[in-house]
């Protein structure tokens, strides 16, 4: 799904909310998996709360009919609370969202038939009162377990049925105290129902405004992220731009006085570029400027930051390495590009296009700013241009740049 469809599901959701509580299908998907961890975690807590309060019961079954105790023992501990415990750890362990929701519903429906099968089995005195108490049994499915509304209206409706049942068929009740609790439990079956339905909707709605949050939060930061990268790259050639060079650069130079570490770099030219230009035109001339660009950012190590400087001038910067490294580097870039084979018939010779490369290396000391070494590099192409182009030429002598960075000897 796109960034706009999926913005645009989200938006039809919210403003067409449907009855049933069901998303489309790749949004109620991510509903189910982004809200599963949480609603297990409170799932099995409802359950085990549930489980407690049921086992008290056991004091009213004491109390109301002393003649079934053991019977009220036997089904509360041995059959419905071992019945539950191994749910409530299926859905800690994680299961579907319609398992864990079914698997929690039966749990609904045992524990009615149990509390029906305890009540109809006394003949004590008042003990059909118990029956009033039944309707806690939806308030824990509907409200604490918060079942899908679905899920709650089906447990609920049998559980219903399931009272009814045994209510109708219990003599020592009188014809009016079963009707009181038949109304009692539908009552309550119909409110906790609509509180379950708004809490659902609620959750619903919730998500879908955090999930829109969300998503235009994301596409903010996106948007910006493209903006600063459009900011500190150069649009033909996709390399560092001259902004982001000097950042880096200074920023390597701090790092190497801090690391005692060395710094290196090559300031590359195109050869004869004006009179490529003037020969192709500017469309094939940025495409020579992007074929070059690319081949310094391939054959450059991956710890080297390659830049466009400005026109048809690129720096190679790189930290740490000695003077040996940057040099090999250096004519390794130069071989790339000669490699390319270019055709530039705006030249005498050769026919292809080349570039040349001045390189400098130094060690940070007292008395040595970061422009000494970009001069050096710079002065160090001039002397491969003056060469004849084409070539490498690198500072052989650090301690020539320990004064205003013009007196260096070259190799």
């Amino acid at each position: 799904m796109t960034s706009d469809s999926f913005a645009s599901t989200i938006e039809h959701e919210l403003s067409h909310p449907k009855w049933h509580l069901r998303f489309s299908r790749a949004l109620e998907a991510r509903f189910e998996r982004d809200t599963q961890p949480q609603r297990n975690r409170n799932m099995v807590v409802a359950g085990l709360i549930a489980a407690l309060i049921y086992s008290l019961f056991l004091i009213n079954d004491y109390s109301f009919r002393p003649e079934v105790f053991w019977l009220s023992v036997l089904i509360r501990g041995v059959v419905v609370i071992p019945f539950g415990l191994p749910i409530l750890w299926a859905v800690h362990q994680g299961v579907s969202g319609s398992a864990r929701e079914t698997l929690m519903a039966s749990t609904v429906v045992v524990g009615m038939v149990a509390s029906c099968l305890i009540s109809v089995s006394s003949k004590s005195p008042y003990s059909y009162l118990d029956i009033f108490s039944f309707g806690l049994i939806l308030v824990v499915g509907n409200i604490l377990y918060s079942l899908r509304f679905s899920y709650a209206l089906g447990s609920s409706l049998l559980s219903v049925a399931i009272m009814v049942y045994f209510v109708i068929g219990y003599d020592p009740m009188p014809t009016e105290v079963k009707r009181l609790a038949i109304f009692s439990i539908c009552a309550k079956a119909v409110f906790t129902l609509v509180a379950n339905y708004r809490l659902e909707a609620s959750e619903r709605k919730a998500y879908l405004l955090l999930l829109r949050e969300t998503h235009r939060t994301g596409h903010a930061l996106r948007s910006n992220a493209e903006l600063s990268k459009l900011s500190l790259t150069d649009p033909l050639t996709e390399l560092a731009n001259r902004r982001q060079f000097d950042a880096l650069f200074n920023h390597y130079w701090q790092q190497a006085v801090e690391e005692r570490a060395t710094v290196g770099l090559m300031v590359i030219d195109i050869d004869c570029f004006k009179a490529y230009n003037d020969y192709y035109g500017h469309l094939q001339g940025d495409h020579c400027l992007k074929s070059v660009a690319s081949t310094l950012a391939t054959h450059a190590s991956s710890a080297c930051v390659v830049a466009r400087f400005g026109g048809e001038e690129f720096v190679v910067l790189s930290k740490g390495q000695p003077h040996q490294a940057v040099l090999d580097q250096a004519e390794q870039l130069r071989h790339a590009v000669e490699a390319l084979q270019l055709p530039h018939l705006g030249r005498v010779a050769p026919d292809y296009v080349t570039i040349s490369v001045g390189g400098a290396v130094l060690q940070p000391t007292v008395g040595v700013n970061a422009s000494q070494l970009f001069r050096a590099a710079d002065q160090a192409l001039y002397e491969a241009k003056r060469q004849g182009r084409n070539r490498v030429v690198m500072i052989s002598s650090l301690d020539a740049l320990s004064g205003d960075g013009l007196g260096i000897s070259i190799e």
